[in-house]
């Protein structure tokens, strides 16, 4: 039987955001290869449909080094409709982490992932470190297969980022030895307008 996470590990102060509702989406066909709406810059594709650690790009662009605001880790019933489908694909019981990315005094970044328990206590002994940065530790080989693209909003999104919606979204699994170990959502401030210039948020057509 798998035992309940200590203190360090679970947050019960905060609870979990609902996700945000999705407004748009690209098929998932085109996500996978590739094809991501026309209209969407190049900078902007990268960020979205690329397979790169989107901290490590986060810090590249700002110069700051991000940090990881924990709001809530708490296990999953499951019943949040706007859940990705490939979580059925994780094994149950799940745990639910959500977190804000800031790098130095703006918020650039939503993100929440879902894992098995026993995984999220192996790879997340630190809940306030990136996650890439706690899955490639000892250097691992990892493999990121992004699955979805939309455009989402909240409430609580405009608040925090400080802009009107919707922002542009994503969600991925990560994959080990052909194995699902969690799967992520992100969603993204406006602000990175700034480094990578304009982008419409509007339904976009797929190429």
């Amino acid at each position: 039987m798998v035992q309940p996470f200590g203190s360090e590990l679970l947050n019960k102060s905060t609870s979990l955001l609902p996700s945000p509702h999705s407004i748009w989406k690209a098929p998932t066909q085109a996500v996978l290869s590739g094809d991501g709406p026309k209209e969407l810059p190049g900078p902007w594709r990268l960020m979205l449909l690329g397979d790169g650690s989107p901290t490590r790009h986060l810090r590249l662009l700002t110069g700051h080094e991000v940090q990881i605001v924990v709001i809530a880790m708490e296990t999953d019933n499951l019943q949040d409709p706007e859940t990705p489908l490939e979580i059925n694909e994780l094994k149950a019981p799940l745990l639910r982490r959500q977190v804000w990315l800031n790098c130095g005094t703006n918020t650039l970044a939503w993100a929440e992932s879902w894992w098995n328990v026993k995984e999220a206590k192996l790879h997340m002994k630190n809940k306030n470190q990136p996650i890439w940065h706690s899955l490639t530790q000892g250097r691992s080989e990892l493999f990121r297969e992004v699955d979805g693209l939309a455009l989402v909003n909240a409430d609580w999104l405009e608040s925090k980022f400080e802009k009107n919606g919707p922002f542009w979204s994503r969600h991925y699994r990560f994959f080990r030895q052909e194995r699902e170990l969690t799967v992520i959502r992100e969603v993204f401030n406006p602000l990175l307008e700034t480094w990578l210039g304009k982008t419409s948020r509007k339904k976009l057509k797929i190429n």
